[in-house]
């Protein structure tokens, strides 16, 4: 098992990692819409922290020396489902590959934010 750690994406705001290597797979941690230059949330719209919320995900991909058509799962936590489309729109330019996924709104996310991300993706 191999900690995955980029200044590319923002650093855990807990007692975990970015991401982890194990064997030939990448799991990420759920990657809130946080710029990882200033460390805070994008919340200029659903669609802009959506958008660094993908950027999050793939960048600790990269990292772990893989791509985005290398991600086979992601799940998607949303707190308010009316957001979906939007949500959706954006996602579908960054996972281009289609993974599998799973999307639920939740009641909230670590500093109130709209989405989360995470994925598994082959080395």
């Amino acid at each position: 098992m191999k900690k995955i750690q980029t200044n590319n994406a923002p650093s855990a705001i807990g007692p975990y990692s970015q991401g982890i290597i194990v064997d030939d797979l990448i799991y990420t941690s759920g990657q809130l819409g946080i710029n990882p230059l200033t460390g805070e949330l994008v919340n200029t719209s659903i669609e802009d922290e959506t958008e660094q919320s993908c950027k999050n995900v793939i960048e600790i991909i990269k990292a772990a020396g893989s791509d985005a058509n290398k991600i086979i799962k992601t799940t998607v936590f949303i707190s308010n489902m009316d957001d979906f489309a939007k949500i959706n729109a954006i996602y579908a330019k960054y996972f281009i590959s289609n993974p599998a996924r799973s999307c639920v709104e939740v009641a909230k996310l670590p500093k109130n934010a709209n989405n989360e991300i995470e994925a598994i993706a082959k080395k």
